[in-house]
């Protein structure tokens, strides 16, 4: 998938979930904006109640989008499911896609009034949506293979050694050039910091008389060696990140789907079924 085709891709998913809560919000407004006595007088009452065609409806859907978007996740990261076809990081954004969609149209199915038990689904529901919106960010910030994959400590600073093995059997490199180009001192402070450095191993560079094609092809292993040592800072970072993030997100969406099952289950046995 290219970048404009994947730009596509996440527009399009953003756009139906923008008409579908605008539409929703639009055509019920003027029955959520009802005090909860006043409803049953609302003429489109018997449409729009949770035990309504469209209320039930929307809490039907929407939990299948977030059972469905769960599972396939799972299935594709744990499990390897299609994993020829499907790269990860896509499988992802559709997962967090189902899991936007999902929590809004139960929201709509509660007609916005939840207390009890489950009023403890929602707030886990909410929780688990800021929570995935926290993780996507982490997420992406992982240095990853062109295919995807995320990489690990071990493959990133293998990668780095190897640069440096090839900046050191360099002719005409003093020892002195070789330790301001490999000093790791600043380059995981930030962009600005690794420019300056930069600059200086250019000077350095054009002090020793080293022509300019031996110039650039040193800048160039400079810059993707940089890149590799910011690339060891983040993962640390991210992966530290996780640990926390999994605390947070993994129980509350346990919580949730437990406190949804008991919900459906009862109102299965209360013999609400929808349309069928």
């Amino acid at each position: 998938m290219g970048k404009v085709t994947h730009a596509i891709y996440i527009g399009v998913m953003t756009l139906i979930v923008l008409v579908v809560t605008a539409w929703l919000a639009y055509t019920g407004y003027s029955y959520y904006e009802l005090p909860l006595e006043e409803r049953f007088y609302h003429p489109q009452y018997h449409w729009f109640r949770p035990a309504g065609p469209l209320g039930h409806g929307l809490g039907i859907i929407g939990t299948f989008l977030i059972l469905f978007g769960v599972v396939f996740y799972i299935a594709r990261k744990r499990y390897g499911f299609m994993e020829r076809y499907l790269r990860l990081k896509h499988v992802l954004e559709f997962h967090i896609f189902l899991c936007v969609l999902g929590p809004i149209l139960v929201l709509f199915h509660t007609t916005f009034k939840f207390g009890g038990m489950v009023s403890i689904a929602f707030w886990s529901m909410v929780a688990v949506v800021l929570s995935g919106v926290v993780g996507r960010f982490i997420y992406i910030q992982i240095p990853r293979t062109i295919e995807g994959r995320a990489l690990s400590l071990a493959e990133v600073n293998k990668a780095k050694e190897e640069i440096a093995r090839e900046l050191r059997q360099m002719e005409g490199l003093e020892s002195s050039t070789l330790d301001l180009i490999l000093n790791d001192d600043g380059r995981q402070r930030g962009y600005f910091a690794r420019k300056l450095q930069l600059s200086r191993v250019r000077r350095e560079l054009r002090h020793k008389h080293i022509d300019r094609s031996r110039r650039r092809a040193i800048i160039e292993l400079v810059k993707q060696e940089m890149s590799l040592a910011g690339k060891v800072s983040r993962l640390r970072q991210m992966q530290n990140l996780f640990k926390y993030w999994h605390v947070v997100h993994l129980p509350f969406a346990i919580i949730m789907l437990v406190i949804v099952v008991i919900h459906v289950v009862i109102t299965v046995m209360l013999g609400y079924r929808w349309i069928f």
